[in-house]
């Protein structure tokens, strides 16, 4: 079992060190790792999120706008190419960055850089894409997202945290007006040299260095897209709904680079069993009513924080304890050490471990990483984590818990607790 562990630990390193080493080429960041998968895959990532755009929705339209008309080829172009080689296109959208993602077989590298690549350089633009299928998918998106009462209450929870800049929405409202002139311009303001990464697994790295030169050529240059340094300043809301589960989040939020003692909060308070079938030994996990589920929600970003626990249940009387019942833990918590602080740093350096198994994980995890040209290393993430102890645990503890809470409740508002009767 210690071979086993031991070899696990060297591969999670393997893996880091591969990824630490960033390479300016073409104007654009580059890592790759290759490990030997029976798929390639390469992610352009370009720090264009929410928080940047200049217009609401713009920067979902532009994450929408992958795989459009380029100088290259048409939509219908790209698509029946990419189906020919069995690939796969994707696109993603956070408060900070947009993910473009082809994934496919090894061998066929050149023609999916080719279309990452245009739709940096060359995307069209087109008024008709707009119309026809950039802002129908938008609405679907946004229309899907809001059906669901937890993807309401988070992205509240972020306006009444941060206001502007992260408290912007990543999902475009319906009746917003977006010009196809107005999401070129946001591109032309986002797409250029020092602002994007690629990066690639199951490629080499010379191989996509090489057909990066190649297809991009001299990228052009662009500022970097500029944001008001986060401030919290936490609030309360309440959202009408009728057709989910009663839910309330209880946030707070904490501002600077992300804290290695949030993470171990998280995973001390996380109620998921580490055993199926089983009841964790979370301090909230004995206390939630059967039919109720609390979910322990840590969004680190470059400058802030959002920490905070969604609780969901089939009526307003079970919200209500399981939100007192999840207060009462997290003010309990600032007080943890010895062993049950050892298992909270054990498990969040495990969930630090894990994210890099997948291939999302690598790019959502180390991604961000590479953009701003810090280290990519996994060791330096679980280094933290070690240096976590009683003092400082119970000190980034305390400072969240001063600040005023995020609270937000999405169900039957006549019913559900306000955040004082929960404890806050």
């Amino acid at each position: 079992m210690l071979a086993a562990r031991a070899s696990a630990a060297r591969a999670a390193s393997r893996i880091a060190r591969n990824f630490a080493t960033v390479v300016d080429t073409a104007g654009v960041k580059v890592a790759a790792a290759d490990n030997g998968e029976a798929t390639s895959a390469v992610t352009v990532i370009v720090k264009a999120g929410s928080r940047f755009e200049t217009k609401p929705g713009v920067a979902h339209a532009l994450k929408n706008y992958a795989f459009k008309s380029t100088d290259k080829r048409s939509t219908l172009g790209a698509v029946r190419e990419a189906e020919l080689y069995g690939g796969v296109l994707s696109s993603s959208l956070s408060r900070e960055h947009i993910a473009v993602t082809a994934e496919f077989l090894r061998g066929d590298e050149a023609f999916f850089v080719d279309v990452l690549s245009s739709y940096l350089t060359s995307t069209k633009f087109t008024r008709y894409e707009l119309s026809e299928w950039v802002a129908p998918t938008c609405e679907a998106e946004t229309t899907a997202a809001f059906s669901n009462p937890a993807t309401r209450a988070v992205e509240l929870a972020h306006n009444i945290a941060f206001r502007n800049g992260l408290g912007n929405s990543i999902f475009a409202t319906p009746g917003h007006h977006l010009t196809a002139e107005d999401v070129k311009a946001y591109a032309d303001s986002v797409f250029g040299a020092g602002n994007v990464a690629f990066v690639g697994t199951g490629i080499d790295h010379a191989a996509l260095e090489k057909l990066l030169e190649k297809s991009l050529g001299k990228f052009a240059s662009s500022a970097v897209p500029s944001s008001a340094p986060s401030k919290y300043f936490g609030g309360e809301s309440r959202l009408d709904a009728h057709g989910g589960p009663q839910t309330v989040f209880i946030g707070f939020g904490a501002v600077g680079a992300p804290s290695a003692e949030l993470a171990v909060l998280a995973a001390h308070l996380d109620p998921t069993p580490s055993v199926k079938w089983s009841q964790s030994t979370s301090p909230i996990a004995s206390s939630v009513p059967a039919g109720s589920s609390v979910q322990v929600v840590h969004l680190p970003y470059s400058d802030a924080s959002l920490f905070g626990l969604l609780v969901q249940g089939q009526s307003p009387a079970d919200v209500r304890e399981a939100g007192k019942a999840a207060v009462a833990a997290l003010k309990a918590a600032g007080g943890l050490k010895g062993e049950e602080l050892q298992k909270a740093i054990a498990k969040a350096k495990f969930t630090a471990a894990s994210s890099l198994d997948g291939r999302d994980g690598i790019v959502s995890t180390l991604g961000p990483k590479i953009l701003s040209g810090s280290s990519a290393s996994l060791s330096d993430t679980i280094s933290s984590l070690e240096k976590v102890d009683a003092s400082a645990f119970e000190k980034a503890t305390s400072s969240l818990l001063k600040a005023k809470p995020t609270y937000v409740a999405v169900g039957d508002i006549t019913s559900l607790p306000y955040a004082d009767e929960l404890g806050l």
